[in-house]
């Protein structure tokens, strides 16, 4: 029989092969390497029968759904090593997650360190024993006597919200309740580390019982699992939450959880950023609006925003109405663009907005900068006819990468989202949208992953990921097409004929939320920013009390130059001041005693670069300035 692969060829494989028989007809090295595979678009085990022209992609580790197979094998090695060293847990549930995986345990006391080891050691000796797994179809009345039986009480909730016959999956005498597809054999699973363990609620709600979660990753090989420990290593190193409190940028209290206080370091390096960001938005022809933080509820129903982001929304009573705090900004740019007339000539009407946002999140998935409760995207809105759609994009494209490269990262991936199970207006609409989106990526030959169902409910989307010096990736900036919000709020403009038309709306942001993208920078460069934005681009440094009017001299005509300089009047050594600039990565340090002083000059010392010699004061400060203006 005839099998259909991804490039379009065919290959002829034996009646009743199964993927994994495929796979090794095409290549021995292919067939050892694949963890599942997809079957017309389904995700499925190597196991599964093929018939007469399926198309078949074969999937290995390196693909994102060979990753997720191969880590919810590993969750189910962990599960079956923690029943055999604890017999009375009980099982909740272990999916992949996007790095790695994790099972959640009801067990009569928590798991400490040593227990982790233990249990680790258990999943080694459990993927040794090469044990296949086997998927089985079981009937509702099967699976239920099997976990009634066991007193898994976790799993017997979960069966009853499963519509139609079950599933579960057999590795030697353990077995689950899973959908699959998994790898066939625990052998592959060469390297694996429980990374900790912490509470978690049953079905995440407060109401229910807290179980024990351990995380975990696993690999096809050891040495990648030894890069992947390294660089987590590296990681801990360059968190921003550190980061930002040895250099005095910001902090969380408990007074405000999720909402980050800025410091003036800190805002120093925020302003350095919105600036960069407003002066590129005007030179694209954008105007800057502001619009309200609390609006009515009223327009949230209309938006609808209400339906799907209530439970997100902080609320509060004014005039004895409901009112919300934004979650979003793009309900108030529609009341902007609906307060005049437009006509076909003034478009695209591009409204740019530093929008502070606020949205509830769950206190245990706040993690300093990168999810918070507060946030300020760089959002803009533009209003074009349908014809202007495919340039406006194309712009907005090239201007996220341009302004991407200028901070230092010049290797992104993009993705299309397209449309959500949930959704505003109709499926043609839809398809126009998601077309009109594929069809510029094409036009500029990008290369994109395709995300299907992870639209915004009013669009689809296309989002960019930046890749920092870890190889690890952010998603950052993001493009929304939407036709149906200007519709929701009866938008008009004029068009040639005067005839009253409904303008396009494209939501994006650049860089996306201000908050995240710091904490994404100050990981990427482990706190040793560019000169344009660091918080304190030179400090004066006097040798000795002797020299501190010169030294009060030389921080005034920084200043004066525009550049962010500090004084260190401490009476301390020279060398402590250098390693104390040091460590706070400052770039520059200016160093003053009785040569510089008599002629009017510096020495000039780079962060991590040493000593720049001796030079003339106006001089030493045309080069920091050089270096900043040039946003390297």
């Amino acid at each position: 029989m005839l099998i259909i692969l991804p490039d379009g060829s065919s290959k002829e494989c034996a009646q009743n092969a199964t993927a994994l028989d495929c796979a090794a007809a095409i290549g021995p090295r292919l067939a050892s390497a694949a963890v599942a595979c997809r079957v017309n678009g389904e995700l499925c085990d190597l196991s599964v029968l093929l018939h007469e022209n399926d198309k078949l992609e074969i999937l290995t580790f390196d693909k994102p759904d060979g990753k997720a197979v191969f880590w919810h094998t590993a969750s189910h090695i962990l599960a079956q090593a923690v029943q055999e060293l604890y017999p009375s847990a009980k099982l909740a549930i272990g999916p992949a997650i996007e790095n790695g995986f994790y099972y959640d345990f009801d067990v009569d006391k928590p798991f400490l360190p040593e227990d982790l080891t233990a249990i680790e050691a258990r999943c080694r000796e459990i993927a040794a024993r090469k044990l296949p797994l086997e998927r089985l179809n079981a009937t509702r009345a099967q699976a239920q006597a099997y976990f009634e039986s066991r007193g898994e009480i976790y799993k017997q909730e979960l069966l009853a919200g499963i519509e139609g016959e079950p599933t579960l999956y057999k590795q030697g005498d353990w077995q689950d309740l899973c959908r699959g597809p998994h790898l066939s054999s625990t052998e592959a699973v060469r390297a694996i580390k429980l990374l900790n363990v912490a509470g978690a609620y049953w079905r995440g709600s407060e109401k229910n019982k807290m179980l024990q979660r351990i995380y975990g990753i696993a690999f096809p090989k050891q040495t990648l699992l030894d890069e992947y420990l390294r660089v987590q290593e590296e990681a801990a190193k360059r968190d921003h939450r550190r980061i930002g409190k040895e250099l005095d940028l910001f902090s969380f209290h408990q007074e405000g959880a999720g909402f980050p206080f800025w410091h003036p370091k800190g805002m120093a390096l925020y302003n350095a950023i919105a600036d960069f960001s407003r002066q590129k938005h005007l030179q694209a022809g954008y105007q800057e609006v502001k619009t309200p933080i609390i609006l009515n509820e009223e327009l949230w129903r209309r938006s609808g925003h209400w339906d799907k982001y209530r439970d997100n929304m902080y609320f509060t009573q004014i005039d004895e109405a409901t009112h919300a705090i934004k979650p979003m900004n793009c309900p108030g740019g529609l009341l902007i663009y609906k307060t005049t007339a437009h006509s076909y000539r003034e478009l695209p009407i591009k409204n740019f907005e530093f929008g502070l946002v606020h949205r509830h999140e769950k206190a245990g998935v706040l993690h300093g900068l990168f999810r918070v409760r507060q946030f300020t995207q760089d959002d803009a809105h533009i209003f074009c006819t349908p014809e202007q759609i495919g340039p406006q994009i194309g712009e907005v494209i090239d201007f996220v990468t341009d302004m991407y490269a200028v901070f230092g990262f010049t290797d992104d991936k993009i993705e299309l989202s397209t449309r959500p199970e949930k959704f505003l207006g109709s499926i043609d609409i839809w398809d126009k949208a998601e077309a009109a989106l594929k069809g510029v990526l094409e036009q500029k030959k990008i290369v994109y992953q395709l995300n299907p169902g992870d639209g915004a409910f009013y669009g689809p989307k296309i989002d960019f990921h930046v890749r920092d010096c870890l190889n690890r990736t952010w998603q950052c900036g993001t493009i929304q097409l939407d036709f149906s919000m200007p519709k929701l709020f009866e938008l008009e403009y004029t068009d040639a004929n005067s005839v009253k038309q409904c303008p396009v709306m494209i939501h994006r942001a650049l860089l996306g939320s201000m908050e995240r993208f710091i904490g994404i920078l100050l990981e990427h460069y482990g706190g040793a920013l560019p000169v344009w934005l660091a918080p304190v681009q030179v400090r004066v440094l006097p040798i000795s009390d002797r020299f501190l009017e010169y030294a009060r001299a030389v921080h005034t005509a920084c200043k004066e130059a525009g550049l962010r300089v500090e004084l260190d009047e401490r009476s301390e050594k020279i060398g402590y001041k250098i390693r104390a600039a040091e460590m706070e990565k400052i770039p520059f340090m200016m160093i003053v005693g009785d040569k510089e002083q008599q002629a009017g000059a510096v020495a000039l010392r780079r962060h991590t670069a040493g000593d720049l010699g001796a030079k003339p004061l106006p001089q030493a400060i045309a080069e920091i300035t050089a270096a900043s203006a040039q946003r390297r």
